[in-house]
């Protein structure tokens, strides 16, 4: 298996809405996302499967090694052989690989938030910075795309955090700051067993509120000079916020089971971003 195949193989095989926004990429810049994009889900997937938290980290450890080693020009893992011909061309930096690293020790390291901002730094690391290289890879010419970017990686992360509050409770993991948890009367014993109450429904208004006012400042830093190449970015803010939405609608019934929508409907809205220019 060459590592296109791999990194092809692994960006299916997640099942994420991301896939769908990359069909509509010219072949280069489709490599080069599904290259960065199954780099995170390898990274990550050493946190989400960690069975020992000491072998986990080890293996961080390793893919800083793996990533200097990269950019030495001697990468060995077929992820970083994949990505490493496209560094350059769309310049994707080692810190910029190294942060969404740092995000995952975060994830090693802590299972509780204290505010906002603590949660901010975390979604800045796994999903702000991973806006930001795909801005890149998209085609940005505009310096103000990337604060577009960041805003709407942090949006996207909230909208899994609201989506993912019961898979996260079974791992003992609680994402929701705990400033918002006292603030709407919220134990953290409940969400850990995972039992709804008008308190709870209340609590999760007050964060979709939060992530559609991120999707609102991040389409509106959007130059329009880079709409049209950062459509693919357009097309994850419909997905997502469209699952949002449905989240709403059921009265966020997210302790329970992960809402979720079809692979049609995803390619649906994918689709009319593409050829209709709409969300």
């Amino acid at each position: 298996m060459t590592p296109e195949q791999y990194v092809q193989q692994k960006a299916v095989a997640s099942g994420s809405s991301f896939y769908y926004a990359f069909l509509f990429l010219p072949a280069p810049r489709r490599a080069a996302i599904t290259a960065f994009y199954a780099f995170c889900r390898e990274v990550d997937d050493v946190v989400d499967e960690m069975t020992d938290p000491g072998v986990a980290a080890t293996k961080l450890a390793w893919w800083r090694s793996e990533v200097a080693q990269a950019f030495a020009g001697q990468p060995s893992h077929p992820v970083l052989k994949a990505l490493m011909p496209h560094a350059s061309v769309y310049a994707i930096e080692a810190n910029h690989l190294l942060a969404v690293i740092d995000g995952c020790q975060m994830d090693l390291n802590q299972t509780r938030y204290l505010d906002y901002p603590n949660l901010q730094r975390y979604c800045h690391l796994v999903a702000g910075v991973v806006g930001e290289v795909a801005a890149r890879i998209f085609g940005q010419t505009q310096a103000a795309t990337t604060d577009y970017a960041h805003l709407l990686g942090q949006a996207l992360q909230l909208t899994n955090i609201i989506r993912d509050v019961g898979e996260d409770a079974l791992r003992d993991r609680i994402y929701l700051p705990v400033n918002d948890l006292q603030r709407f009367e919220v134990k953290a014993h409940e969400i850990l067993k995972r039992t709804y109450s008008d308190r709870f429904t209340a609590l999760m208004q007050f964060q979709a509120q939060r992530a559609h006012g991120l999707y609102d400042q991040a389409l509106a830093l959007l130059p329009a000079e880079d709409r049209r190449a950062q459509k693919p970015g357009l097309m994850m803010a419909s997905i997502y916020r469209t699952l949002l939405r449905e989240i709403e609608a059921d009265n966020f019934q997210v302790l329970h089971q992960r809402v979720k929508l079809t692979p049609l409907r995803k390619l649906w809205l994918a689709w009319k971003v593409q050829a209709l220019g709409r969300m």
